[in-house]
C-alpha cells in the first residue's frame, strides 16, 4: 500500500484565511477523484486527518475542510459548541464548504478529477456535507455519518446534482428521529438518488473511536465498518 502524504492548504473564504489538511497517497501520477471531509464539532484535528487517511488509502485526495478559521481550533466541547453554533444554518455554513472544495481543485499538490467529487462528514459535518449538496454544488454524492439531517436553508428542489447516502445511528438521541421522515418526504419529492441507512444499537458518534458517553455517544467499530462499506460502494458506483 502507497504511504500518505498530509499538508496544510490555505484557502480564503469570505475574507477569511482558513487552513485544512490534505491527504493523498504519494504515488499519484494521474488525477483521482475529490473528497472534501467535513470534520466533527472539534474541527481540523488528528483524528479528523486519520479519518481523512482512511479514504485516501482507497485512492482518494481529501481535504479536511477547515469550517471555523485558521487558528480557531476549539479545545473542550463547550468551545466547539459555540463555535458550531456560530456556523450552523448561516451563510458561513454552505460557503466555507464551498471555499473548502474549491481549494481541493485549485491546489498543486495531488492532481484531482474535477468531474469526480464529493463532500463527506461527521456529525456537525454530516450536516454541512448536506447543505453543501442542497446549495446545488457540483458534487457526484454527498455522504453524512451520524449528522443532523434538518435544514433551514431557502433552495431550489432540483439543486441537489448528485447522490446523498446518510448512515444513521437508529439509537442516536442527538439526531431526532422525526428528522428521518422529513429527509425522506424532502429527498423524495427532490427524485434524486438517495439512500438512508439506520444502524440498530449505534447512537451517535459511531465511527469515533474517542466517543465514550454510553448511550448518547459511543464508538461501535462493527457499524462504522458497516457505513463506511457503504460509502466506498456509492463512490464505486459513481465514479
Amino acid at each position: 500500500m502507497a504511504s500518505l502524504t498530509t499538508s496544510p492548504v490555505t484557502y480564503q473564504a469570505n475574507g477569511s484565511t482558513f487552513t485544512g489538511s490534505l491527504v493523498y497517497q504519494n504515488d499519484i501520477t494521474s488525477t483521482r477523484p475529490g473528497i472534501v471531509l467535513a470534520p466533527n464539532w472539534m474541527g481540523v484535528t488528528r483524528m479528523a486527518e486519520d479519518v481523512a487517511g482512511k479514504i485516501a488509502a482507497q485512492g482518494f485526495v481529501v481535504l479536511v475542510a477547515d469550517l471555523y478559521g485558521e487558528g480557531k481550533r476549539p479545545t473542550s466541547g463547550e468551545e466547539a459548541g459555540s463555535m458550531m453554533m456560530a456556523v450552523k444554518d448561516t451563510p458561513a455554513e454552505v460557503a466555507r464548504m464551498q471555499a473548502a472544495l474549491t481549494a481541493l481543485l485549485e491546489q498543486q499538490q495531488a492532481p484531482v478529477a474535477h468531474d469526480k467529487l464529493a463532500a463527506v462528514g461527521f456529525c456537525f459535518g454530516g450536516h454541512c456535507a448536506l447543505e453543501l449538496a442542497r446549495s446545488g454544488a457540483d458534487i457526484k454524492a454527498a455522504v453524512s455519518f451520524h449528522g443532523s439531517l434538518d435544514t433551514k436553508g431557502d433552495y431550489a428542489m432540483d439543486s441537489i446534482k448528485g447522490s446523498v447516502l446518510v448512515l444513521d445511528g437508529a439509537a442516536d438521541p442527538l439526531v431526532p428521529r422525526e428528522q428521518l421522515n422529513e429527509f425522506v418526504r424532502e429527498m423524495t419529492a427532490r427524485q434524486i438518488d438517495w439512500q438512508l441507512v439506520s444502524y440498530a444499537g449505534a447512537a451517535h458518534s459511531f465511527t469515533d473511536p474517542q466517543a465514550n458517553n454510553p448511550g448518547v455517544a459511543q464508538y461501535h467499530p462493527q457499524v462504522a465498518e458497516r457505513a463506511f462499506t457503504r460509502m466506498f460502494a456509492l463512490f464505486a458506483e459513481i465514479f
